[in-house]
């Protein structure tokens, strides 16, 4: 009687001690693998998700976003959530290509927000699919240039504008003169070569033949439901349909896991920096954007 108790505490033991072998391997596993590994093997699969919630001005952090998705095989799909009205033309570009090259190797779902117009749309045309809510402001294909000029201010103040340059356009753009003849046709051929680069962004992302796109690409914005009809977005439907669909689409089963990258987070240097030096900066930059200046020609999908 004694030997059997023995036994069976000794079988209780030893299967004790498997099981936390076990779980300890378990909790090693998932604090070595990568968080998007970690989480997808406790669920039905990873989406990656980028977000693009303002106007944009630079691509760095998408491309890197975007390459680290394309590599990690534990990520099935990606989703790109776009609420922006555009901005500057190679940023969107940009990430245009990246997106391109990476949806060979896994899908991409855009799901647009309340506005993915100009750069917005340009860079959802990267995506095997395009999600839009019924009132999204979707479309705006086109390029702009602005030029704010304050000859007249100069005359009445009695200020006078001195250049030296070294070429005839080199001062192309100054607030302080008119532009000529000659310069607004260069750059009107600038804004037209841009506008075709636009639509055979669209035409290459989206399979459509550019001499249909090419009508409707006169600045104008359309609805979700206007886009849809157009050929111009693939659904309706709001974010979750999205991850929905990226879930189908990425052979995911069971609840999918949506991956964030975590956002850089500031020492209290950088916060004084961002908030003193940083904000006018920006101030700055966007005023410049707005109006444009020597030295800050800016040409944007908006």
């Amino acid at each position: 009687m004694g030997m059997k108790k023995n036994s069976v505490l000794l079988g209780f033991l030893i299967g004790s001690i498997f099981i936390l072998i076990f779980f300890g391997i378990s909790v090693l596993m998932l604090s070595v693998l990568p968080e998007s590994s970690a989480k997808s093997l406790l669920s039905g699969g990873s989406i990656g998700v980028i977000e693009i919630n303002s106007v944009i001005t630079e691509s760095q952090p998408m491309l890197e976003q975007i390459k680290k998705y394309r590599e990690d095989k534990s990520i099935k799909a990606i989703l790109v959530r776009i609420d922006s009205p555009g901005g500057g033309v190679g940023p969107a570009q940009e990430i245009y290509s990246e997106l391109l090259k990476t949806r060979t190797a896994k899908p991409i779902v855009a799901s647009l927000g309340g506005t993915a117009a100009s750069g917005g749309y340009y860079i959802a045309c990267a995506a095997n699919t395009i999600v839009a809510n019924p009132g999204t402001l979707t479309g705006s294909i086109g390029a702009i240039m602005e030029f704010m000029n304050v000859q007249g201010l100069y005359q009445w103040a009695g200020v006078s504008n001195e250049v030296i340059k070294s070429g005839q356009h080199k001062d192309m753009g100054s607030w302080a003169r008119n532009l000529t003849n000659d310069e607004k046709k260069l750059l009107q051929g600038v804004v037209d070569d841009v506008l075709t680069q636009f639509v055979q962004a669209i035409s290459d992302g989206r399979k459509i033949p550019a001499d249909e796109i090419v009508p409707l690409a006169d600045g104008r914005i359309f609805t979700g439901e206007q886009a849809l009809n157009l050929g111009l977005v693939d659904k309706i439907g709001n974010f979750n349909d999205a991850v929905d669909t990226a879930a189908e689409m990425g052979h995911i089963t069971g609840k999918p896991t949506l991956v964030r990258m975590k956002e850089k987070k500031l020492d209290m240097l950088d916060l004084f920096l961002d908030n003193v030096g940083g904000r006018f900066q920006g101030r700055l930059e966007q005023f410049l954007q707005k109006h444009g200046s020597t030295g800050f020609l800016k040409l944007n999908y908006r």
